[in-house]
C-alpha cells in the first residue's frame, strides 16, 4: 500500500506543542478509547494537542482547520483513524481545492506533533508507532472526499533530542 504525504514539510518544533489531557486520560493509558484533537494558532505557530476520550469540540473554530484523530481497535489489531475537514458544501469547490493542498501540506507535521505529544503513550506501547494511519478528508465534493494510508507513526518520529527534524524520508519531494 503506498503511503500518502511524503512531501517537503517544515519542521515540528517541539517547544511550540503544548499539550492537555482531559476526561481523566493519563499520559500512557488507555490506548482506546484515546482522541487526540489538534489545533494551532495562526498568529504564533503553537500547536495544541488535547488528548482526551472525547473530542475537544471547545476548541475547534468556525474555520475547522483541525485534526481529528483517535485508535480504533479492529479484532486483534489497532489502526489510527484521523479526520480533516474541507467541507460540507458551504463552500465552493475551489476553496475545497485551497484546503485540501493545505491540509495535505500540513498534515505530516500534524501527524508529528500528535506523535511527539502523546509520545509516553508510545513510549509504553511500543506497537503503535507500527500501526497503520488512515485519514479521512470529509467534504462534500467526491473529488476531495477520500480514506487514504498515510504511512505509520514510525514515518513521523522526530529526534527529541536534535531539535524536532523530521526524517529525511519525509523530507523528499514527490
Amino acid at each position: 500500500m503506498e503511503r500518502m504525504g511524503a512531501g517537503k514539510m517544515r519542521d515540528f518544533d517541539p517547544n511550540k506543542l503544548f499539550v492537555q489531557y482531559r476526561s481523566g486520560m493519563c499520559p500512557a493509558t488507555p490506548v482506546v478509547p484515546r482522541r487526540y484533537t489538534l489545533t494551532h494558532s495562526d498568529a504564533t505557530g503553537d500547536l495544541f494537542l488535547t488528548v482526551g476520550a472525547l473530542y475537544a469540540w471547545d476548541r475547534i473554530n468556525v474555520m475547522r482547520d483541525e485534526v481529528l484523530s483517535e485508535w480504533r481497535r479492529e479484532g486483534a489489531c489497532v489502526r489510527n483513524v484521523s479526520c480533516v475537514y474541507l467541507d460540507n458544501g458551504e463552500i465552493g469547490e475551489e476553496a475545497a481545492a485551497r484546503r485540501n493542498e493545505v491540509f495535505r501540506r500540513e498534515l505530516p507535521l500534524a501527524l508529528a506533533a500528535i506523535r511527539y505529544g502523546d509520545r509516553f503513550l508510545f513510549d509504553r506501547c511500543p506497537r503503535l508507532d507500527a500501526a497503520p494511519i488512515i485519514v479521512r478528508f470529509q467534504s462534500a465534493y467526491p473529488r476531495y472526499a477520500r480514506q487514504e494510508y498515510w504511512g505509520t507513526f514510525n514515518d513521523y518520529m522526530t529526534d527529541d533530542i536534535g531539535g524536532g527534524r523530521m526524517p529525511e524520508r519525509l523530507n523528499r519531494s514527490q
